[in-house]
């Protein structure tokens, strides 16, 4: 039931090279591996800058990929071209963060939503009013806005029209990269609940980026914690909430703010947060993508780093029913 999977995917971007010596390399993705089943939400978490939206742009095929393959209903799809290319590009289709900037400001809504329609023959062109105005009823808005600009609209009433967009086409796979960050806190509890509502009617698999750790424990299945373009641990969302192994992901769980909603909420006893480093100098610092430490890319701000962790790369493997990169749980041998 695997729709999409992903095998040593790398992308590194060329840098200014050093004087008379090698070239550098930003090292954005640096050999990931996961897969996405049929109807479920893949997630990727992780701070700024550490490859997630990289990733999404590499599995709709919008860059060349450095390494690794991406297959998509077993096809390879850096191989696709022609009529193959373009049924890839119908199956999958994207939300993208800032829903202004992903829409046309001189095309009506109903530009926006007939496009995709004509492209890929979904509708007679007699049938394309309806069909939009259908779209739009998915997403909860009236057919009476198709006439109107993007600027007209709220930044949530935006998003929506995002959605309808990529919804044009019956898409097998959306990929959401941070779909919810650019809105009010108000208006991103409506746009999730629509998001869980179209999955459960559609059964689209989604592969859902974002830092929003609340937001993945809501929505996903699956959560993959990527840091400096590595996936560190790799779980089902429930078991990586409920007991995470990998030094970093203890840290990002408990770094997330918390409301407490009741007296029994706010006597249960939070995570605690440990330090991020043994000194005081590399406090919250997070390495460069070019010169990544030796050994465990997180050592250096790792409260429970130990003598093999600078020096050793430790392999992604399983660890008690996960996968896990990290010497506490998979002991160098």
């Amino acid at each position: 039931m695997e729709l999409l999977s992903v095998k040593g995917l790398k992308k590194y971007f060329p840098v200014k090279k050093k004087l008379a010596g090698e070239p550098l390399w930003l090292k954005a993705v640096d050999g990931i591996d996961f897969s996405i089943e049929k109807d479920k939400v893949f997630a990727l978490v992780g701070e700024s800058g550490c490859g997630k939206s990289t990733v999404a742009r590499l599995v709709l095929k919008l860059m060349k990929h450095t390494g690794g393959e991406i297959l998509f209903e077993g096809r390879d799809i850096f191989a696709l071209k022609g009529d193959s290319l373009k049924a890839f590009r119908k199956s999958v289709q994207i939300i993208f963060q800032d829903p202004f900037a992903s829409l046309n400001p001189r095309r009506t809504v109903f530009d926006t939503l007939s496009e995709p329609l004509q492209i890929h023959k979904i509708v007679d062109k007699k049938h394309f009013r309806d069909a939009s105005a259908e779209l739009l009823k998915k997403v909860g808005l009236g057919a009476d806005i198709m006439n109107r600009y993007p600027h007209e609209f709220s930044g949530g009433q935006r998003q929506r029209i995002c959605i309808a967009r990529a919804l044009a086409v019956n898409p097998k796979l959306i990929v959401a990269d941070e779909p919810l960050s650019a809105l009010d806190v108000s208006i991103q509890a409506q746009i999730l609940n629509l998001l869980q509502k179209l999955r459960e009617e559609t059964k689209i698999t989604f592969l859902f980026i974002s830092h929003d750790l609340k937001i993945v424990h809501y929505f996903s299945d699956t959560v993959a914690v990527m840091y400096l373009g590595k996936i560190v641990e790799y779980a089902k969302t429930e078991e990586l909430f409920n007991k995470p192994m990998h030094p970093y992901t203890d840290i990002l769980l408990a770094s997330a703010p918390r409301i407490a909603h009741s007296l029994s909420s706010a006597s249960r006893p939070r995570r605690p947060i440990h330090p991020l480093a043994h000194s005081p100098k590399e406090i919250g610092e997070v390495p460069s993508p070019i010169h990544i430490p030796s050994g465990c890319p997180f050592h250096p701000r790792c409260p429970k780093r130990f003598k093999p962790c600078d020096k050793i790369v430790p392999e992604l493997k399983e660890a008690k029913g996960r996968l896990v990169s990290c010497h506490l749980w998979n002991p160098y041998e």
